[in-house]
């Protein structure tokens, strides 16, 4: 893996003690304050647990090079702020680099990152047993993309695999399969150590911009109430003004391909309007922790009644 022209990304995924998750915020928050000053540093993103599927925390690290992100992992600065973080952490930290295109937590619903400890003078036997199970879990339903990073001498030890899914179902059905435990089991006694953390992200790419630098998403419940306020008017105008008078109406379209049209419109419009209207919501979005509950009630009671507004509306239109 090539750090002179290929940007990277360091993968780390910790688990933290539920009752420091406030100060595990704060303190990663500032950490990215510290890392941004880093030749070649790019973003950072903080993605927070989900039970019962992703119990960990994940911090995404971009950098523009190998070297780069080997001179921060390095540094008397990261270390420093690791210390700092030591009383919150539950059991070891996986620290990964990864290429940016392999990037599989920022590109994917839910993603898995199996990390491998191979024996010592197994390695060979280790990537023949690899290609096989690759063959094996790209016929699996949901399979969105798999990447496998073989370990780097003085960087990371473990050999990481990447797999993608379209949802949690789907993972999990493979993680489960009898034949990936066969295929596991197979390649038992060329591993010294093996395990696996799971990813989840999902409307996090719409509301990156109103995130505090290195703070974690906004929460899940008020990105979806976003996006709701945005789709439904779309999904609405458009089967009124399009697809019913034209596409089904004077082009004759058959009822699935007119719906499969609408809904590339709606996708397409609804990730212009989801930025645009989470910033003008940022203050609910991601508030101050001294007035997070009265932004939080003053919020959604302002997207309720933006919902009772447009279903009264459009009830006059229809």
């Amino acid at each position: 893996m090539s750090g002179a022209s290929t940007s990277v990304t360091i993968v780390t995924q910790t688990t933290i003690r539920p009752e420091s998750a406030d100060a595990f915020a704060r303190w990663q928050s500032d950490t990215h304050a510290v890392v941004a000053t880093f030749p070649g540093f790019i973003e950072q993103q903080l993605i927070p647990p989900r039970p019962p599927l992703q119990v960990d925390w994940v911090i995404l690290q971009r950098f523009s090079g190998l070297e780069q992100a080997r001179a921060w992992l390095a540094s008397p600065e990261r270390q420093a702020r690791i210390e700092g973080a030591t009383p919150m952490l539950v059991g070891r930290d996986d620290v990964h680099i990864v290429k940016d295109d392999a990037s599989a937590a920022r590109t994917s619903p839910v993603s898995a990152v199996i990390s491998t400890r191979v024996k010592p003078g197994l390695e060979a036997a280790y990537l023949k047993w690899e290609q096989k199970i690759a063959a094996a879990q790209s016929k699996a339903p949901g399979m969105q993309g798999y990447r496998f990073e073989p370990a780097v001498p003085g960087v990371q030890e473990d050999y990481v695999a990447i797999l993608r899914f379209d949802g949690e179902a789907n993972l999990q059905t493979w993680m489960d399969s009898p034949e990936r435990r066969a295929l596991v089991a197979e390649a038992a006694p060329l591993t010294a150590e093996f395990h696996t953390r799971t990813v989840q992200s999902g409307f996090e790419q719409w509301f990156r911009t109103v995130a505090p630098a290195g703070g974690p998403a906004p929460a899940a419940w008020k990105m979806n109430m976003i996006v709701v306020l945005t789709l439904y008017p779309t999904v609405f105008l458009w089967g009124v003004l399009v697809g019913t008078p034209i596409l089904s109406g004077m082009l004759k379209l058959d009822f699935p391909v007119a719906l499969f049209i609408g809904n590339v419109f709606s996708v397409l419009l609804t990730a212009q309007m989801v930025p645009w209207t989470a910033r003008r919501l940022g203050w609910w979005l991601s508030p101050a922790p001294g007035r997070r509950a009265r932004a939080n009630l003053q919020g959604a009671a302002l997207l309720i009644a933006a919902y009772a507004i447009m279903i009264l509306a459009f009830w006059k239109l229809s």
